[in-house]
């Protein structure tokens, strides 16, 4: 009788030390994947900086080329909008009285009011690339008053453009001067049916 109960009590030893070790093991395993855990929320981001994407289109060749650089470079965009927008009529270059024409030929006219010309968390940005197309030799001018509202101070800038002929000139230079700060690189002129494998070897080989 003294055998059996002596039997029993091991057997009870035996499967509460079973069972202690179970749960041991669960604990380690509870504590290394909260380890886990921990490690993925203290990793530090990727990337230094944010890259702002700034254009104004006329005939949404720009627009192309600025939503390619984006793309490329994971960056937020902002259009310049005219308050009085450009019709097709108004960049009627050909006609001596249509507005563009105007503009052109009376600097004084070319004060184009902009919808927005400030953008949202623009400390927050340290890269900004300014697009525009070329109207006779320049950058065209519903860029300038971005440019004259904005501190670039602390911030590369990176002007680009689209035309079917005309080359990019000392349009990035005359937006520098217009500026008076930043960091401007020398810039890039796209033709009009810009592909989007151009504009990305182009973004890949900036050195910023």
């Amino acid at each position: 009788m003294m055998k059996k109960i002596l039997m029993l009590a091991l057997s009870s030893l035996m499967v509460l030390g079973l069972a202690a070790c179970g749960n041991t093991n669960g604990a380690d395993a509870s504590s290394s994947a909260s380890k886990k855990t921990d490690t993925a929320v203290q990793a530090p981001a990727k990337g230094n900086g944010k890259t702002l994407v700034v254009y104004f289109s006329a005939g949404g060749h720009t627009k192309n080329v600025a939503n390619y650089i984006a793309k490329a470079t994971d960056g937020d965009v902002m259009e310049l909008k005219p308050v009085q927008e450009y019709t097709e009529a108004d960049m009627d270059y050909n006609n001596k009285n249509s507005r563009t024409t105007r503009e052109r030929d009376d600097v004084s006219l070319r004060d184009v009011p902009l919808v927005k010309d400030k953008a949202d968390n623009w400390e927050g940005y340290d890269t900004v690339f300014i697009g525009y197309p070329i109207w006779w030799g320049e950058a065209a001018w519903p860029v300038d008053n971005f440019i004259k509202h904005n501190d670039f101070s602390g911030k590369t800038v990176i002007p680009f453009a689209t035309s079917a002929s005309s080359g990019l000139g000392n349009s990035g230079k005359e937006l520098q001067q217009m500026a008076g700060t930043g960091n401007w690189l020398e810039g890039k002129r796209f033709p009009s049916n810009a592909s989007e494998s151009d504009v990305q070897q182009w973004v890949q080989s900036l050195k910023r």
